[in-house]
């Protein structure tokens, strides 16, 4: 005999009937729209006037990664890596006089590991720093 709790017993078979029938009552009263539903030109419309709509990605913009140089209010700018633990610090004025005032800081970030990497395999898929913007 196997140690089953007391309370834990096989259902009989109207109970095993009676909830075989309730699951095919239990469906969604509308249907969900089908993968290729054609959305109304009005719905695209709203989406695009949405003021959200020119950020690509919502996390990155919020945590400054998307920004561009001349949009980010700090003077100090710091990137670490997660890899090796490295942190590079620049001031906003010298990126922005290096890589230009449009430059996007994530890829500023990313070039600046890049070029002090001290981790170097010969394999592309394991060089660099893995980056972590403060």
């Amino acid at each position: 005999m196997t140690d089953r709790p007391a309370s834990w017993r096989m259902p009989t078979q109207a109970q095993m009937e009676k909830m075989a029938a309730a699951v095919g009552r239990k469906g969604p009263a509308t249907p969900g729209l089908a993968p290729n539903y054609d959305f109304p030109p009005e719905y695209w419309q709203a989406l695009l006037a949405d003021a959200r709509a020119d950020e690509a990605n919502p996390v990155a913009r919020a945590s400054g990664r998307a920004l561009r140089l001349n949009e980010i209010s700090k003077h100090l700018l710091r990137v670490g890596c997660r890899r090796c633990g490295r942190t590079v610090e620049i001031q906003k004025a010298d990126a922005v006089r290096l890589y230009g005032p449009d430059a996007v800081w994530k890829d500023v970030g990313q070039r600046l590991l890049d070029n002090t990497c001290t981790i170097r395999t010969g394999r592309h898929e394991e060089d660099g720093c893995w980056p972590s913007y403060d």
